[in-house]
Formats: structure tokens, C-alpha cells, sequence
């Protein structure tokens, strides 16, 4: 485990070349209150859109997340869906040099209908899902442009991945050629297969990452215990010439098989399943950053597989920080610290929370020592939501407020505290004198704050209010606060000297 944060708090910035289908992925959500008088199914009232890149550009949105120089290749159509694509790009610092346009067919678009169903409770449900697409093979001269960029480009890049799809893009002749460079320039290069029964498009390639389901069809081996997983490793190594084989097993995790005969299964954390949209975009992200960093394939696997089971746990094609691989890691030790968040991560798991609908409530505070105020105000301000998410003043932040003498505590073992406490979801750790940024970064639907603050002007209202949030006042337990207890334990220390001095006396 020391070994794994150790890697991910050291990882550079790879230049990474992404060869595959670039797609766009609209998401349409909506609340789902009644079936069509017009024909049996559900009628969404569409509350929100938006769009992220699909295919190769979720590789490419993964890896630009994780620190990665991304360089794209592939094509788009020449309309409205590419211009949008190719905008996103754009914002994250993507090279697009290498990304074409191809006017005989449009950008491919993945549109899915998700509903908040009232039978579901507050869950959500992919109801529909509508392709745009034409998946000929690309024209010779487009193929031409393509391998002319590559030549110029593969020899200064880290590592090559290729996402194919089975869109057209990736001929068998692109394909050889892909891996014949990498060859000649001593490249890595790692590819996430289509779905067919001869593999033999992808021999010479270092690694490959197939599903359960596209070996199956692949080998013809029905997948279902470790000899199986044996067997099938060693025919997609062996017949392709393959260095490493991994194999993505659902909620089991994934098997890494390697030309020298070891084989080892890497297993899942166990937990909820939302969408399984993305994860092997994830693991060919995730081999194509430590790879390309100059790890081990096994180390890899290893966090491959963290970031492929955080990917599920979101909705659609999501990008998964270091943060969070990094807060999975330490999480993974205990409960509680993996309650204990940073802003950047909070920030995307918040997202997946509204989602999902759920009310977001936020309060904050130096919780110092903690006392049955503390207690009871958590209780007060987790009742106004579904999730709690607590700001905890740092160190630093509470000496500039309260002086040099504070905190008694420190802010580790207050965090770790404040996640034990059934009624706190995340906490988070704020460096300024005020938590207004955080709040900002957590729009929260209700900011809690003590009453003494009603008159006063609590930090971040305007904010909260001015988005239709909410701001509540929790009332205080009297006479209970850091600073009674503490002159509490100083006054019984002197009655206790006292009293030894007096019995001195006396013998």
C-alpha cells in the first residue's frame, strides 16, 4: 500500500499519444412521474443536459485529469457535435493536431436518457439510449494523413494507447502500422480491444485490455473460475505476441497475465455499482499513466483497478483524480479516513450526489475538543439533508483565529474524529480564515451555522441564498464550549495542587 501512494504522489506528467474513436456523450437528465397515454413508457421531464467526451476522449479527459500531456488521434465529423468536442479539447489543453475530419460521416454521438424514477425512490435509471454513427472504414487518404502524424509525433511521446472501438477508424492496416512505429521508436503500446473473434489485428502489440466478455468471444473460452482466466491468458499472449494480457473480471477486479507464465488476479473492493460506463476507459487510462511513468505493469493493475471501482461508483463517463485514488488508498486502512476528503475531490463527488438529488447540507468549524456541542449541533445539521459535508479549520487557520495557543488538537486527529461520528458524511480541511471558498466550492442546498451568527452575518449566506440555498441557525447546548472545558481542567489542576500543598503541610 506505501508503495502504490508512494507512485501516485510521485507521478510526472507522460506525454501520452491516445489513437482510438472519439465520440461525444450527451447526457439528458430528467424526473420520471408518469407513463405515456401514446404508448407504455416512461415521460421524462428534462431537467439538465450536458456533454463530456466519449470513447477515446473519455481516455483522453481521464488522463489530462490525472496530469498527463495528452496528444489525440483519431477523426470527427464536420459539424456542430465535432466543433463541440473539439472545444472541450481545446479547454483542457488536449493537442488535436492529430484529430481529422472526415466529411463522409458525422461525429459520433452517444445521447442517454436518465430518469430519477418515483418507484426508484431517488434513484437513477438509464431509460434510453440513441447512437449517431456511420462506422465504414476509413477512406485511404484520411489513413495516409493519420500515419504521417504518427510517424512525426510516436518518437517523442512516452507510451501509445489505442481505444478502438470498432468505429471505422482502426483498420487492420492502421493498426500494424500503429504498432510498427511504436516498435521502431522502443514505445510501449497498449490497447483496449473491440469486441470479435480473431485478434490476430492486434499481434505485436505490448499489452491488451479485454473484458470477461471479449475474451470469451476472442478465445472461445468460457470464463468462470482461475485455471479458465490461466488458459485464456496464455492463448491471447501466445498467439499475439502479446507482454502482458489483462483482463477486466466485473466486480472480481482483474487478472494480469505476463509471457513468463505468472498470472495473478487482482481483486475489486466490493461496493456499489451506478454506471458502468467508463471503466475500461479508466484502466487503459490508469496503465497508460503509470506505464508511461516509468512503472511496472503489475503496480498498474494495481491502481487500475482503485480507479476502474471509483469509475463505477459515478454516473456516465466520469474522470477520476489522484485525489481520489489517493483518499481510496488511505481510505482503504479504515472507515472513517475515507470520509476525509480534499476540495478538488469533494467536488466531483458532490456532483455524482446531486445527480442523484440528494440535499446537500454544509457546516463548519474548528471542533477542537470535541464536547456533546459539537455533537448535538452535527445532529442538528445532518437532519437538514441527506449528506453532511463538515469544513474543519487546518492548524494554521485556527492559530490565526483563536491565537498561538491553539488548537489543543491537532487537525489529523480532528478530522479522524469528526469521521467516526455517524452523522458526518465528508470532512473537509480549509487552510483560510473563513470557509467562504470552500462554500463555494461545495455549494451546499443548506449551510448550517450556530445562532450566535444570526445577528452577525454568517460567512458565505449572500453565496448560499443567492442560488435559492438555504441558511439555518442550530441552537447551542449552554455552558458548553473548548474554552469552558478547558478553564474547567485548569481550575481543577489548581484546586488539586492546592490540596497537595495543604496535605504536604500537614505530614
Amino acid at each position: 500500500m506505501d508503495n502504490l501512494l508512494n507512485i501516485l504522489s510521485n507521478l510526472g506528467s507522460p506525454k501520452i499519444m491516445v489513437i482510438g474513436d472519439f465520440m461525444l456523450d450527451k447526457y439528458v437528465w430528467g424526473e420520471v412521474k408518469r407513463i405515456s397515454q401514446e404508448a407504455p413508457i416512461p415521460v421524462i421531464s428534462v431537467s439538465s443536459e450536458d456533454v463530456r467526451p466519449g470513447g477515446a476522449g473519455s481516455v483522453v479527459n481521464n488522463l489530462q485529469t490525472l496530469g498527463a500531456q495528452v496528444l489525440a488521434c483519431g477523426i470527427i465529423g464536420d459539424d456542430d457535435h465535432g466543433h463541440t468536442l473539439m472545444n472541450i479539447f481545446r479547454s483542457l489543453g488536449i493537442d488535436i493536431e492529430g484529430i481529422r475530419i472526415d466529411k463522409s460521416r458525422p461525429t459520433i454521438l452517444k445521447m442517454r436518457f436518465l430518469g430519477h424514477l418515483q418507484t426508484a425512490g431517488k434513484g437513477i435509471q438509464q431509460l434510453l439510449r440513441v447512437d449517431y454513427e456511420k462506422t465504414h472504414v476509413i477512406s485511404e487518404n484520411i489513413e495516409t494523413q493519420l500515419v504521417s502524424y504518427l510517424n512525426k509525433t510516436i518518437p517523442g511521446c512516452d507510451i501509445v494507447l489505442v481505444s478502438d472501438m470498432n468505429k471505422g477508424l482502426l483498420s487492420h492496416s492502421l493498426l500494424k502500422t500503429i504498432v510498427t512505429i511504436s516498435k521502431k521508436n522502443k514505445k510501449i503500446v497498449i490497447v483496449d480491444p473491440k469486441m470479435m473473434s480473431d485478434y490476430s489485428c492486434y499481434e505485436g502489440f505490448t499489452a491488451m485490455t479485454p473484458n470477461r466478455i471479449e475474451t470469451e468471444i476472442a478465445t472461445g473460452i468460457k470464463i468462470d473460475d482461475i485455471d479458465s482466466l490461466y488458459r485464456a491468458g496464455i492463448k491471447l499472449v501466445s498467439s499475439l505476441s502479446l507482454e502482458y494480457c489483462i483482463i477486466t473480471i466485473d466486480k472480481e477486479g482483474m487478472f494480469l497475465y505476463s509471457k513468463n507464465g505468472n498470472g495473478k488476479i487482482i481483486p475489486t473492493v466490493p461496493r456499489t455499482v451506478f454506471d458502468v460506463t467508463g471503466a475500461g476507459d479508466m484502466v487503459l487510462s490508469m496503465f497508460g499513466m503509470i506505464v508511461g511513468s516509468g512503472y511496472g505493469f503489475e503496480d498498474a493493475a494495481l491502481l487500475a483497478n482503485i480507479a476502474a471501482g471509483i469509475e463505477i461508483g459515478k454516473i456516465g463517463a466520469t474522470p477520476v483524480s489522484k485525489g481520489e485514488i489517493l483518499s481510496e488508498l488511505i481510505g482503504g486502512k479504515s472507515q472513517m479516513s475515507g470520509k476525509i476528503k480534499d476540495t478538488g475531490v469533494i467536488q466531483g463527488i458532490l456532483n455524482e450526489h446531486r445527480k442523484k438529488n440528494d440535499k446537500i447540507v454544509f457546516t463548519n468549524g474548528c471542533f477542537d475538543i470535541l464536547h456533546i456541542g459539537h455533537i448535538e449541533y452535527l445532529k442538528f445539521a445532518r437532519k437538514q439533508g441527506d449528506l453532511l459535508v463538515v469544513g474543519l479549520n487546518t492548524d494554521r487557520s485556527v492559530r490565526n483565529q483563536k491565537g498561538p495557543t491553539r488548537p489543543f488538537v491537532s487537525e489529523t486527529e480532528r478530522a479522524k474524529m469528526l469521521a467516526a461520528l455517524e452523522d458526518v458524511t465528508y470532512v473537509v480541511t480549509f487552510d483560510e480564515l473563513t470557509p467562504l471558498d470552500l462554500i463555494k466550492a461545495v455549494k451546499p442546498d443548506v449551510l448550517v451555522k450556530g445562532e450566535d451568527w444570526k445577528n452577525a452575518g454568517a460567512v458565505g449566506k449572500e453565496f448560499v441564498e443567492s442560488y435559492g440555498g438555504k441558511v439555518l441557525y442550530a441552537p447551542f447546548v449552554e455552558g458548553i464550549s473548548t474554552t469552558n472545558i478547558v478553564s474547567r481542567i485548569i481550575e481543577r489542576h489548581s484546586q488539586m495542587g492546592s490540596m497537595k500543598d495543604a496535605a504536604s503541610q500537614i505530614q
